[in-house]
């Protein structure tokens, strides 16, 4: 059973930054794929983030050159540091990961930017 937690997130002034981690049970390395989505009040889920087994990284539009996303594969934990952040970042996010053929989500964490 893969289990995703997501921590980090709060609430941050336009500006600011915040550090969210997804922490895996077990190990990483079967994850072709670890993802950060959100989803805004109203709005569909869409993907901010995606790093792929290879250390391959891509990004929304709306967030390259203040969103990274990285791993850390001895502690199962990926991360997404967040800065510049603006009130429309605000939303829950959700760490998504795939593995044959099945994704795998966490329950999210909210974020909000205020203006």
């Amino acid at each position: 059973q893969v289990q995703l937690v997501e921590s980090g997130g709060g609430l941050v002034q336009a500006g600011g930054s915040l550090r969210l981690s997804c922490a895996a049970s077990g190990s990483i390395f079967r994850f072709s794929a670890m993802d950060w989505y959100r989803q805004a009040p109203g709005n569909e889920r869409e993907l901010v983030a995606r790093i792929v087994s290879g250390g391959f990284t891509t990004y929304a539009d709306s967030v390259k050159g203040r969103f990274t996303i990285s791993r850390d594969n001895a502690k199962n934990t990926v991360y997404l540091q967040m800065n510049s952040l603006k009130p429309e970042d605000t939303g829950v996010y959700y760490c998504a990961a795939a593995a044959a053929g099945e994704w795998y989500w966490g329950q999210g964490t909210q974020v909000t930017v205020s203006s």
